[in-house]
């Protein structure tokens, strides 16, 4: 009876040990790499178990528009042509990850002798990129007591960088209540869009500003700008304000009294405008003929 136990538990065993060989099935030591660009880069695809001796291997890179062939025929194409190679058995291995290389891959291995035939892993591997020098713009000078932005950007960098701005080689930090030298400014700071906005700037907040963008592939800054802080002559903008009114209104009085005085008004004579010449004392000039000769008479009042 003992015998014939163990004789159906070494059946049993041998099947279940027959179905595990004969299925393929893969694993990964690392299922989202992440590298910096331009660092080796390890896909790793594990062949767990397979019984065929010479399984097909191929990896897909996954595009928004649908795969493409990256390990095929037992050769490297696409744009990993010369910069990429297989670890056997099926680990793929870039040599100088880029940007373009941020994607999801997916390893096949196709085993004709197993009952499960087919088996597939997906990497979803993630390039570093390290920020550029981001653009910085500061005001040159403003009044106290109005507002100021200062704006900081950077296009390159992956993942997106987070801001640090520096005020005289110190860094500001994003909350101004958690630094006695800053408790009392109004500015706020975004890190993530690279803003410093200041409500109210005060003369404290004048100096030398520059921009850090970082990420986890590294840093870049821009060069430092000054930025002034000056107060408003408000006695001095009231004095050009009552200067210019005052010439405003002599020259008004000026023009009116000339109108009123007939300067401004034109003596121009036309060609009817003139008197009859008055007749002399005692003599009548009378019209006698057609050729216009006049003669006089004399009339004398007594």
């Amino acid at each position: 009876m003992a015998k014939a136990r163990l004789a159906g538990f070494a059946i049993l065993f041998s099947a279940h040990c027959c179905s595990m060989v004969l299925a393929v099935t893969l694993k990964s030591a690392n299922e989202n790499p992440v590298v910096k660009e331009f660092d080796r880069a390890e896909l790793s695809c594990l062949i767990h178990s397979i019984s065929t001796a010479n399984p097909r291997i191929e990896w897909k890179k996954i595009h928004s528009e649908g795969p493409s062939y990256v390990y095929f025929q037992n050769k490297i194409s696409g744009d990993l042509e010369n910069r990429a190679f297989l670890l056997k058995p099926a680990t793929l291995v870039i040599t100088n990850a880029t940007r373009s290389d941020t994607a999801k891959y997916r390893c096949e291995v196709t085993a004709a002798n197993d009952q499960k035939s087919f088996d597939e892993i997906l990497i979803n591997l993630v390039v570093q990129v390290k920020p550029v020098a981001p653009t910085c713009t500061v005001p040159k000078s403003v009044p106290v007591g109005k507002s100021a932005e200062l704006k900081c950007s950077e296009s390159e960098g992956y993942p997106r960088p987070q801001y640090q701005w520096f005020r005289n080689r110190e860094e500001i930090p994003e909350d101004p209540k958690s630094s006695p030298r800053y408790v009392n400014s109004s500015y706020t700071l975004n890190l993530g869009s690279g803003t410093l906005k200041f409500s109210a700037v005060r003369k404290e907040d004048a100096g030398e500003y520059f921009c850090r963008a970082k990420n986890q592939a590294g840093e870049a800054q821009c060069g430092p700008q000054m930025m002034e802080v000056y107060d408003l002559n408000i006695t001095g903008i009231i004095l050009g304000v009552l200067v210019v009114v005052v010439v405003l209104v002599c020259i008004t009085v000026g023009i009116c009294c000339a109108y009123k005085r007939g300067y401004l008004v034109s003596k121009k004579q036309t060609g009817n405008n003139y008197k009859t010449p008055a007749k002399g004392d005692g003599v009548d000039y009378v019209r006698t003929d057609e050729e216009g000769d006049f003669r006089h008479k004399s009339s004398f009042v007594i």
